[in-house]
């Protein structure tokens, strides 16, 4: 029955967004993953002519950064940070402006803060934006404004910003792709035995050990679960699942050939 109500949820799913994390966007060596953005692409333009409307919001623009200078990796001053990070939005937009032209698909980007979000005037520019350019065809690509942003004014991760455009844009499903296959009710490095939860439906009171977080990264698993939280408020519904090495790791959800996880959003 809950196979059933997964498939069902998923592929009544309009709105869409993707997250990408840091692991996924980039390869082994911390360069942008050419061949994952290309299967990305094509998946997309598969999403896109089936009716559906999609935005990504993409992790790695520190990583890039650090592959395109060199240097720096080890500097931990928020100044070398930003720096790199302004360096590697730059790639990163790059290679996603490249390679979605050979679907014939256009992208447009958008850095936020915390405040854009929060402040009603500028929220309703982003979702102005946001929608202009999803009705015309193009494919918002979303970042945190990490060259501006300190501590007290970041959204916090990019599983929350997913989160927030969610809520924003008014989305039917959030997929995030990680480098594991969803939420375990341990930490399944560690653990042989660690169970994975395929379904949830009643997330508020749901708790998990928290996992480890990669050297880049900055969202575990409670980064996760606490954007299902908030999604699941306004009815929408996260799915979670490992971005490699399926090169139709999102097609995989719609198509129920995949394990992972999906947390409910609530029904009114």
């Amino acid at each position: 029955m809950e196979n059933i109500q997964k498939k069902d949820i998923v592929n009544d799913a309009r709105k869409i967004i993707i997250k990408i994390g840091s692991s996924t966007v980039t390869d082994k060596r911390g360069k942008i993953d050419v061949e994952f953005l290309r299967n990305l692409s094509a998946q997309c333009k598969k999403l896109m002519d089936e009716g559906k409307r999609v935005i990504i919001v993409s992790s790695g623009a520190r990583m890039a950064g650090v592959s395109s200078i060199n240097k720096w990796s080890r500097k931990e001053d928020i100044n070398y940070k930003q720096a790199l990070c302004a360096i590697g939005q730059v790639e990163l937009m790059g290679e996603y402006r490249r390679i979605f032209l050979e679907k014939e698909l256009h992208i447009a980007q958008i850095l936020l803060t915390k405040d854009d979000i929060i402040d009603d005037s500028r929220n309703l520019h982003i979702r102005n934006t946001l929608f202009t350019l999803i009705d015309e065809g193009v494919i918002p690509v979303i970042n945190e404004n990490d060259t501006v942003c300190v501590e007290e004014i970041k959204i916090g991760d990019n599983d929350m910003l997913a989160a927030r455009v969610g809520t924003l844009w008014g989305a039917d499903l959030v997929i995030i792709l990680t480098d594991i296959e969803g939420i375990y009710d341990k930490n399944p490095k560690e653990n042989k035995d660690a169970k994975l939860y395929e379904y949830i439906e009643a997330i508020d009171s749901f708790e998990v050990e928290e996992g480890e977080k990669s050297s880049f990264g900055t969202g575990g698993v409670a980064t996760k679960i606490k954007a299902g939280k908030l999604l699941s408020q306004y009815g929408c519904s996260l799915a979670i699942t490992k971005g490699k090495p399926s090169p139709t790791a999102v097609l995989d959800i719609f198509e129920d050939k995949v394990k992972y996880t999906l947390i409910r959003g609530k029904i009114e």
